[in-house]
This record gives C-alpha cells, structure tokens and sequence, in this order.
C-alpha cells in the first residue's frame, strides 16, 4: 500500500494546473455571465491530451484510468473552473462506451471525446423519477431495425455544448412484457429531440435542460452495449461520476480554501496582526484543510478500487467519497466567506457565486440522503427505508 500518486500523475496534475491558471476562476464567471462555454480551455484540455486520460489509446486516449481524469478536474477546479462536462463526457459516457460498446460506437465517439472535438451529454434524471431510476418512463420500441425512443428527462447539463446525448431509457420485450434498462446515443439534431434550458441561480457555464423526446427514430446501432446488461452498464457510469463529482467538490474546496488563507494572511485590523493570527479564524480554517484531505484520499481510493475492477467495492467507496467531499466543499466556501467578511460576497473574490454552486454538491448527481440510504443498507447491512 503506497499514498504516494504515480509520478505520471504528480506530472498531469503539474501539467493541468499550469494550464488551468492561464484561465481561472474570472475566466470562469466571464463565460457564464456571458451565458458561453469554456470552449478555449476546453479545446486546449482536449488538444494536449488531458480530456481523454481515462479513454483507450487505440481511440486517442491516454490509456490511463478514472484516478487520472479526476485528478484533471480536481486542478481545473482548484483553479477556479469547476467545469460538469468533465463528469459528464469523458467520464460517464466515455466509460460506457468504452467498456460497452460496439468497435463502430468506440471508433465514432471517443476520438471526439478523447481530443475535445465533440462532447456528449448524459440524460437519466426525469420529472417524476429524480433519485429512482426504476421510475424512468422513457422508453424505446422497435421499428424495423431501428428504434422509436419516447420520453421526458430534467436537469440534463451541457445539452447546448453536445453533439449527442447518452439517454438512458427502458426497452419492453415484446414477449413477457418486462422493461429492461438501455442506452441509446441521440444526436441532438434528430428529429423529434427538443432540449429547453431551465433558468438557474447558479452562476456556471454548464447550463441545465429538460429533453423532450417525441417519436424519436434511431437507427439499430443507436443502442449502447447489450440491453439485458442495461442496469450494468448504466452503474458501470455511475460510479465514475460520483468519483468525478468528489473531485469537483475537492478542487472547488481547495480554490475556497486557498482564497480564506491568503486573505487572512493579509487582512490587518487588530493591532497590526494579520487576521490569520487569531484561533477564531484559524482553527476553523484548519478543520476545513483538515476535512477536505480526508475527501481527497477517499476520493483517491475510490477511484483505485474502480480502475482495479472492483465494481462493488467502487461503488461503496465512491457514494462516501461523494459524501465527504460535497460536506468539505459547503463548509470550506461557508468559512472563506466568513473570513473575507463583507469582501467574501463582493464580486472580485467570486465567492458569493460558489455558495449556491458549492449545495449543489450536496444533491448532484445523488443526494446527501441517498447516498446515507446506500451506507445504512449496503455498508451496515440495515433494513431498507424506502
């Protein structure tokens, strides 16, 4: 057992923040004020290679495995460009069409992705089935040797910036009647395939959607991977996801963290003694530092368990990595602010705008309440409340 990352990984992570700093956090609330995208960063992520640590190398990946993408995003988000579609694209989707789907899917997809060409979307959450999955009312029928898909699908990022969107949706068997999981890849040009942009508080580039799918007609080899393997694969993405949210929670706890430290060490208003100086601001900075490294291990080891095949064991470590990380992140933007005073909610310091999308790391992608659920019931073998 080592704690020490891999030197190739020391170098990315170097190497990201070097990249990440060119841009940061002002570059960062310009585009979403803008209502833009990261598209220069983005594109110069993708072009030397960081989008695509985790994807193959026969597809322009790196050949590396999830530990090495989170480490990306925890950087640009310690810099202050917390980006979702680094959770979404290469994480989610990436993986699933990596480990599922067909030569001719891999060799469509995951150059694009890999290189930060084209981006893809995930579509699962639906109006009347947010935490449920076995509510999900989307559903595909076959027509001939295509595929007819029908459905709703809520609080979908990045539709705007995607050039397709992973919809997870159930398929009927025309013999017993019972609904399987599936995924199909939806150009978001198909006919049929509405998106509409929900207005949000949050101030980030990575804007929110309901889908509308009306009769939407996809060929044969829209269908990822095998539908009677529906619900493994759709878990297969889930676990990269909740290890790729933790490290946005981290990295954006880190920028929080680094913003309080600094300021602290400045601000004089007692007797010419930096602010630092007093227990009242500097243990509760200490707790926050002190929180956010047990996270950022959590994390570590959660994505280890994943990228060594232990799917079950992923899963558990992943939930309270999430968990632990999302907690860090509230209370280290919650403690900058207070430590910056009146200058925490003024705009040069961009703080006021990571409270709102700091709580989002307490519902997104799975609730506080869910993931405690999954503990109580899978770790501690505890009846099931719901």
């Amino acid at each position: 057992m080592t704690f020490n990352e891999p030197p190739e990984r020391v170098e990315l992570r170097a190497a990201v923040a070097d990249l990440a700093a060119k841009y940061g956090s002002e570059y960062y609330r310009a585009k979403a004020r803008e209502d833009a995208y990261l598209t220069e960063l983005w594109r110069e992520a993708g072009g030397l290679g960081y989008l695509g640590v985790n994807l193959p190398e026969e597809y322009g990946g790196g050949g590396g495995g999830i530990a090495d993408l989170a480490a990306v995003l925890e950087e640009l988000s310690a810099a202050g460009c917390p980006t979702l579609m680094m959770v979404v694209s290469p994480a989610i989707c990436g993986t699933v069409l990596a480990r599922f789907g067909t030569p001719e899917q891999r060799r469509r997809w995951l150059p694009g992705l890999a290189a930060g060409e084209s981006v893809m979307a995930f579509a699962i959450t639906e109006p009347d089935a947010g935490s449920n999955a076995h509510r999900i009312t989307t559903t595909a029928r076959r027509d001939g040797g295509g595929w007819v898909l029908n459905g709703r699908k809520t609080f979908i990022s990045g539709v705007d910036v995607a050039d397709a969107v992973l919809v997870v949706g159930r398929i009927e068997d025309e013999d017993t009647g019972r609904l399987s999981a599936a995924l199909f890849a939806v150009p978001t040009d198909t006919p049929g395939f509405e998106a509409r942009r929900i207005e949000m508080d949050i101030v980030s580039p990575d804007h929110q959607f309901q889908l509308f799918m009306d009769d939407v007609r996809l060929p044969g080899d829209a269908l990822v991977g095998d539908p009677d393997a529906g619900l493994l694969q759709l878990f297969a993405g889930l676990n990269p996801e909740r290890i790729m949210a933790a490290s946005l929670a981290t990295g954006s706890a880190r920028h929080a963290l680094d913003k309080a430290v600094a300021y602290a060490r400045e601000r004089t208003v007692w007797r010419d003694r930096p602010i630092g100086t007093h227990q009242g601001l500097a243990h509760p900075l200490a707790q926050v530092k002190i929180e956010m490294e047990q996270a950022r291990l959590m994390t570590q080891y959660a994505a280890l368990r994943y990228d060594s095949g232990d799917d079950a064991g992923a899963g558990e470590a992943a939930n309270m990595a999430k968990y632990a990380a999302a907690e860090a992140c509230v209370r280290s933007v919650d403690q900058a602010v207070q430590t910056l005073g009146g200058n925490g909610l003024a705009s040069e310091y961009g703080l006021g705008a990571a409270i709102a999308a700091s709580r989002l790391a307490r519902i997104a992608p799975v609730s506080r309440e869910m993931v405690l659920n999954y503990v109580a019931q899978q770790s501690l073998g505890l009846p099931k409340s719901y």
